[in-house]
């Protein structure tokens, strides 16, 4: 069965790369979040969801 490349490459650009540390996913409190979503739908009035009254386009 052919293959394609050498098998005793495999790995090789990997193996030399060097090792980045992730960076930790720092989210906001859920009450910044639940204080953002009455503010946009009692005050506002919007409504939730991408299809929002007066923002949908009109097809051709």
């Amino acid at each position: 069965m052919a293959t394609h490349g050498s098998l005793t490459k495999a790995g090789k650009v990997r193996g030399q790369t060097p090792k980045v540390e992730g960076r930790k996913i720092v989210g906001t409190s859920s009450s910044v979040g639940n204080k953002s979503n009455f503010k946009k739908r009692f005050v506002l009035g919007r409504f939730p969801g991408q299809n929002k009254p007066g923002q949908r386009r009109k097809r051709r």
